[in-house]
């Protein structure tokens, strides 16, 4: 992309700005007041999980991915609510859910979305990947299947505060968006995206996954477009499998150094990008933070107060809570369900409180839930 003079002085403001940022729960807010190396777990005294509420619509569409903390009320969006995407239909076909739920955290439920895009290539099936920026832009993935098969590209799907689409993100390495965070500056943002495709659909590459970043502009009452994207990272594993339709490269946080973490799931660790909000180069697989050991095929990834990392297993029911230096310092079963194995994938935590909250997709469950 060939840029302006005052493009690049408008990206600089921005990786600026957004140096030292913590996104936790899929959108980044600052807090500085604990170091990352602080003694005490974020999990470590929690010990109780409740139901706050189903995620099914009336339409009966299932399997909870993402999970994305409203910020700031706006629209119909409402400050400490929470976006759940679903990506199966009321069949439990994979790749075909179209419906965003709100849930308050007293238990109400209701349609925030139900998504009809003709400009998403392949169709429309919600990921993990959901931001909600703080002037009401909701920003969702899509990976979609057509009777069973993977049937394109996918994109992003942006939204207004009202849950109607107003753009369609597509290309600017957009290749099966998995999971997404991102830096909200108010009138411009950064998405972190997680991509699981490359190499599945293309040319056959075991290694495909990538970590994209897209700076956007976010101002309020006006569409959001793509100033610049940049591919940070390559190389991941990715593969189609018949449980989990895909597993590839999942959660993304941006640390407080401005390192970003992903969830290398077929891998087995947690890799870090450094210097993610400014690169312009492809970091490729990153460094390991910290590979096996309580980590058992991480997918849902966020970011603690104190700076840690916590990440959901996708082969058990453990949260999991590491050291941006890599030490492993707790581990809690939050999902009994036969192990809990397959049934965890987005996560956020609570605003304010030392909880946090999850979904659940075994059987009939698929609700949200709080761990606290």
């Amino acid at each position: 992309m060939n840029l302006t003079r005052r493009s690049v002085a408008t990206i600089a403001a921005i990786v600026t700005a957004a140096a030292g940022l913590l996104a936790g729960g899929g959108i980044a807010s600052a807090n500085t007041s604990n170091a990352s190396h602080a003694s005490n777990a974020f999990i470590g005294p929690l010990h109780h999980t409740k139901v706050i509420s189903s995620t099914v619509p009336k339409n009966g569409d299932v399997n909870p991915y993402g999970v994305a903390v409203v910020r700031r009320s706006t629209g119909n969006l409402h400050k400490g609510d929470v976006l759940v995407s679903n990506f199966n239909d009321k069949t439990n076909t994979q790749g075909t859910g179209t419906t965003i739920v709100q849930v308050n955290p007293h238990g109400g439920m209701s349609l925030f979305a139900g998504i009809s895009d003709s400009n998403c290539p392949g169709g429309v099936g919600l990921t993990t990947a959901l931001v909600v920026l703080r002037n009401g832009w909701v920003i969702v993935g899509s990976l979609p299947t057509q009777k069973g098969m993977l049937s394109g590209p996918g994109c992003l799907i942006v939204l207004d505060q009202f849950g109607h689409v107003q753009e369609t993100i597509t290309g600017h390495g957009i290749d099966g968006p998995w999971d997404m965070t991102a830096v909200d500056l108010g009138d411009v943002s950064e998405l972190f995206v997680t991509n699981v495709l490359g190499g599945i659909l293309g040319p056959k590459n075991p290694n495909g996954g990538t970590v994209v970043r897209l700076i956007i502009t976010s101002a309020a009452h006006q569409t959001p477009q793509v100033l610049l994207s940049t591919r940070i990272g390559s190389g991941f594993p990715a593969r189609t499998d018949p449980a989990a339709l895909v597993i590839g490269p999942t959660g993304v946080g941006l640390g407080l150094d401005g390192t970003l973490y992903v969830a290398d799931s077929l891998s087995n660790r947690i890799a870090g990008i450094r210097n993610a909000t400014f690169r312009l180069s492809d970091a490729r697989r990153g460094f390991t933070v910290s590979r096996g050991a309580a980590l058992n095929d991480p997918l849902g990834l966020a970011i603690a107060p104190n700076g840690h990392i916590l990440t959901a297993n996708g082969a058990d029911g453990n949260l999991v809570e590491t050291t941006p230096g890599g030490r492993q310092i707790a581990v809690k079963t939050i999902d009994h369900n036969m192990g809990g194995g397959g049934n965890l994938f987005g996560i956020a935590v609570k605003p304010g409180a030392r909880a946090v909250y999850f979904v659940d997709d075994f059987g009939m469950d698929n609700n949200l839930q709080l761990f606290f």
